[in-house]
């Protein structure tokens, strides 16, 4: 059931993700913690990875494909997500050291899956 929605998830969560990252959040708390921010980008974008893995893995016979589908995904709307932010917000800033943050969480998110495909692979 839950591949039946998967494209939905995926483009939800991305569209939440992107909506979160071009509107004010100045109003919210501060918690005290400096790169709270860099832990957002690199869960959220670890997550997006997985969910675009989870879709493209029912489209795909390949997983190793699908990994690679989303990766370029993720890593893509990431980039194009932190150019908006530079040219359309006023409140928000382009920052390279979200674009490592979103890209840390992609590539372990990758590396985690590829490893789960090579353990299903093997035959023992």
């Amino acid at each position: 059931m839950l591949k039946k929605y998967s494209l939905l998830l995926a483009i939800g969560y991305t569209s939440a993700i992107g909506i979160a990252s071009l509107v004010n959040l100045k109003d919210l708390p501060d918690v005290g913690i400096s790169f709270v921010d860099k832990i957002f980008h690199f869960g959220a974008y670890a997550v997006m990875t997985f969910l675009w893995f989870n879709y493209l893995s029912t489209r795909q016979d390949k997983n190793s494909h699908s990994i690679i589908g989303a990766v370029v995904i993720s890593a893509v709307f990431g980039m194009i997500i932190e150019a908006l932010q530079g040219a359309l917000t006023a409140n928000r800033q382009a920052d390279v050291n979200d674009i490592l943050a979103n890209n840390s969480g992609i590539l372990l998110t990758a590396v985690f899956l590829w490893y789960m495909h090579g353990k299903r692979v093997k035959k023992y």
